[in-house]
């Protein structure tokens, strides 16, 4: 996939709604020649007064003077009202965009990122909704003013076309030569936004670690460098902007001087009457007007194209695919088949796991034991679908044929992955995400096996219960059953765990591993985990070291 420049993403952008822009368009081209008609009636105004003829021919034009500036209020009105419609429209799909893309972004994309950050980057979306809609109404309604003040100011004298060529070599040169160094310094700018926003909610994330006075200092010093490097770049923007700005007033101030004293000239050679110089000079403030509101508005232009640019590089993250051609099929059993996998981070030389074989039944109570870094967790994510192997092939049911669709296998497990938290919402959408098919008998059947019913009874609000984020409000235990209550509420072939207890006193993790590995159940289990009791309980051990396996053995010693 080939990378976009910036300018072909804000095309790209753009034509998503193109109808949208077309109508803007019209409008604009509407309210830019009723606009341009004014200094028309007005020079005819004129010409009536000069000649001491007041009749029903200078109210009429009066009239309609006064017809067109509210024709093109209302114009304005169905401008905004369109560029309202097309705010709303960026803020849902960008919503959408990001909540699509987030979960299903590929582990690799996502090595040595942090994904709150890249969710922070939905802010840009707000850039995007005001800086369109301005660029929409005021570059459209200011470069359609300007062609056609040229075009009508070329009608009253040859020497006009002259100042409209002018123009056009000043935006030209303008854009040109501060293009590049405005869009630079505005991303570069923009990354060390990010930086502060992030720095600043690791403080929050951690904000009783930041408490004591050196750390607190440390946590101040930071904050500082990265600010120092934000303001740096916004300085650096700053002066391209000011520097675009000055140009406009250099030739504000020529083109003034010089059409004044060019068109009095012209008037007292009689080649201009007084009615047509006084409309031209309207023309003329209409048309520099114009101009410099393309050229303040290239601040604008920087920062949409930049907020696009940001949230592009979310979109070019690699997702995962979906097999469409599977056929789904209702599964009985699952067995997995691991044949010569190898794994290595994508900043690493060195393989965390090596030609790893395994074969996995239906049922099987399983522990993967090991030391740290030999290779047990990248396994097991190995196993559950989460990352892919670098090399070899991860078989599900020995179907080479008729590959399992990834969304399939991932309805048939339940997961605990290290980290996971509750999110935001009740105990009860954290455990069944709102699933209509989990009958009340299986919701209860699920609590009380994770030994979570006698808390969820001590609540005001039981299910109905809000959790913070993270579970904050929560105790670690409860924040752990709530996840085990959702890995089995679904009653699935195969639970994949990593230390899913590790936060439980020794009883009642107990209770909770005799409920998993009862043999009633015949769904396959795969641990991680120091607690010696799952040793005992399940009915096998599969030791690795230095990312190989070095011991499979069966476990004889079910109670």
């Amino acid at each position: 996939m080939t990378t976009q420049t910036p300018l072909e993403r804000f095309y790209n952008f753009l034509k998503l709604d193109r109808k949208d822009i077309y109508q803007i368009f019209f409008y604009a081209i509407f309210s830019g020649l009723v606009s341009l008609s004014l200094p028309l009636g007005i020079q005819a105004i004129i010409n009536l007064i000069q000649s001491a003829r007041v009749s029903v021919s200078w109210v009429v034009l009066v009239v309609v003077v006064v017809i067109g500036v509210a024709l093109v209020g209302i114009l304005s009105i169905m401008q905004l009202r369109i560029t309202e419609n097309l705010q709303q429209k960026i803020f849902i799909r960008s919503s959408f965009e990001f909540g699509y893309r987030l979960p299903k972004i590929k582990f690799e994309e996502l090595y040595n990122q942090y994904p709150p950050e890249l969710a922070n980057r939905f802010f840009e979306t707000l850039t995007i909704q005001k800086g369109i809609s301005k660029l929409l109404i005021d570059f459209s309604t200011a470069l359609l003013q300007i062609t056609f003040g040229i075009l009508l100011l070329s009608l009253y004298h040859p020497f006009f076309i002259f100042f409209g060529i002018l123009l056009l070599v000043l935006l030209y040169s303008i854009f040109r030569f501060s293009y590049q160094s405005g869009l630079s310094t505005s991303l570069k700018e923009s990354k060390y936004k990010y930086k502060v926003v992030g720095w600043l909610q690791e403080i929050a994330r951690n904000n009783f670690s930041f408490r004591k006075k050196e750390n607190f200092e440390f946590a101040l010093q930071k904050n500082d460098l990265l600010v120092s490097e934000y303001l740096n770049y916004r300085e650096k923007h700053f002066n391209v902007i000011k520097r675009q700005f000055s140009q406009l007033i250099i030739f504000k101030i020529i083109i003034t001087a010089s059409l004044l004293l060019i068109g009095g000239f012209l008037v007292i050679k009689q080649q201009m009457n007084i009615g047509q110089f006084v409309a031209a000079e309207i023309i003329i403030l209409l048309v520099i007007n114009s101009v410099e509101k393309i050229i303040v508005g290239l601040e604008t232009f920087y920062d949409v194209i930049t907020s696009i640019e940001k949230i592009g590089q979310i979109s070019d993250l690699k997702t995962e695919e979906s097999n469409s051609k599977t056929i789904e099929t209702c599964l009985t059993k699952i067995n997995l088949e691991a044949e010569n996998i190898s794994f290595k981070f994508p900043d690493s030389n060195n393989n965390v796991l090596n030609k790893i074989n395994l074969k996995i039944d239906a049922a099987e109570k399983i522990i993967l034991d090991g030391d740290n870094g030999s290779g047990k967790t990248t396994l097991i994510r190995i196993l559950s679908g989460l990352i892919k192997p670098n090399s070899g092939s991860f078989f599900i049911n020995d179907d080479t044929y008729q590959k399992m669709d990834l969304n399939q296998y991932r309805s048939q497990i339940g997961t605990i992955i290290q980290g996971e938290t509750p999110f935001e919402g009740t105990i009860l959408e954290n455990i069944t995400f709102n699933n209509p098919l989990v009958s009340p008998e299986d919701l209860k059947w699920a609590i009380e096996g994770v030994e979570l019913g006698s808390f969820i009874k001590s609540l005001p609000k039981g299910l109905d219960t809000k959790i913070f984020p993270e579970g904050k409000q929560l105790s670690s235990s409860n924040s752990q059953k709530i996840l085990l209550a959702r890995s089995i509420i679904n009653k699935p072939k195969v639970l994949f765990y990593e230390d899913p207890l590790d936060k439980m006193d020794e009883l009642t993790a107990n209770k909770i591993i005799d409920f998993i590995t009862n043999p009633k159940y015949h769904w396959t289990v795969i641990v991680v985990c120091k607690n010696p009791y799952w040793s005992q309980k399940c009915s096998r051990k599969i030791t690795l070291s230095q990312g190989q396996i070095i011991a499979d053995e069966q476990n004889n010693l079910i109670c």
